[in-house]
């Protein structure tokens, strides 16, 4: 897994996010494509980490299959093979000498098409990172006055819901309860508000006993056929902050398997937060990339 697929080039492109690709398959279907582009504060950073987008290709789908009796989701297949995908959806490149690079195995999935909800939904158990930051300035969490006293990585009481906006480019801002019932509606507010503390249960439940805390995580939703579904990734080390059980005590910050490691050299490095983002040095790339492999190796079992 020492290669880094940064781009990709195949026909009928729909969007390129920060870090997936996603084309048209068919008129219900998407191919996303997981790279190993890497961002941090919202900005796509130059370097990218090697293996990454198999690791949360595969992780997201395993999180996907796991929660499907709490909620669909839009996993229809992943794509482990380029020669399965050539002999089933060979004629929707639309080109008729074009072919399915190999790239697109175990990185990629076959998803349902859906309409986007245009929030991030986030289920916070721990404080930190942000919510560590507005709670010292503020006493507040997502605009929620907290109990004073709070230490950096304590577990909250109950997992507390903190949905933002959804931004293609920038920051994604915060929004209340009322505003998010503005945006989305007050049904699908609550509906995907209480999806998602059930999803973070389950998985918190399930991940510590693997010796894995989530502390936060966040969550997209669309609609397909008016239903309320999961799309994009599912607890990934992109999406979560995952620390160790072991080594576990607040009151401080805490080693992760995610790409904190990587957002702490970015602070410490003096970057601005705005574009362009500097280089990472190969050491931090092969650190982040064995933390990203050890994460999935924990929460699954399994060798990538």
């Amino acid at each position: 897994m020492n290669e880094v697929l940064t781009a990709t080039d195949l026909p009928n492109l729909v969007h390129r996010g920060k870090v997936r690709d996603m084309y048209s398959l068919a008129d219900d279907l998407f191919l996303i494509i997981v790279t190993d582009r890497v961002s941090a504060f919202d900005v796509v950073l130059p370097t990218g980490i090697p293996g990454k987008g198999v690791v949360l290709n595969q992780l997201s789908s395993f999180w996907f299959k796991y929660t499907s009796g709490i909620v669909p989701n839009h996993l229809v297949e992943v794509v482990d093979d380029a020669r399965w995908l050539n002999s089933v959806y060979g004629d929707r490149v639309c080109v008729s000498y074009y072919s399915y690079p190999p790239y697109v195995a175990r990185r990629s999935m076959i998803v349902k098409k859906a309409e986007r909800i245009d929030i991030e939904c986030i289920v916070r158990g721990y404080i930190s990172g942000s919510a560590w930051s507005e709670y010292r300035e503020k006493g507040t969490v997502g605009g929620m006055r907290l109990p004073a006293g709070l230490r950096e990585s304590e577990k909250f009481p109950e997992p507390l819901f903190t949905p933002t906006t959804k931004a293609e480019t920038g920051h994604d801002e915060p929004v209340s309860f009322q505003e998010m019932e503005n945006l989305v509606g007050k049904d699908a507010t609550r509906e995907v508000m209480d999806k998602s503390l059930a999803i973070y249960d389950a998985a918190a439940r399930y991940a510590l006993d693997r010796g894995i805390i989530i502390a936060d995580t966040k969550m997209e939703f669309g609609r397909v056929d008016g239903k309320i579904i999961l799309i994009d990734e599912l607890l990934t080390p992109d999406s979560s902050r995952f620390w160790d059980a072991s080594t576990y005590s607040p009151g401080k910050p805490q080693p992760s398997f995610d790409k904190q490691h990587l957002r702490d050299w970015l602070v410490e490095s003096g970057w601005n937060k705005e574009p362009p983002a500097p280089e990472l040095p190969p050491d931090l790339v092969k650190e982040v990339a064995r933390r990203y492999r050890d994460a999935y190796c924990r929460l699954t079992g399994k060798e990538l």
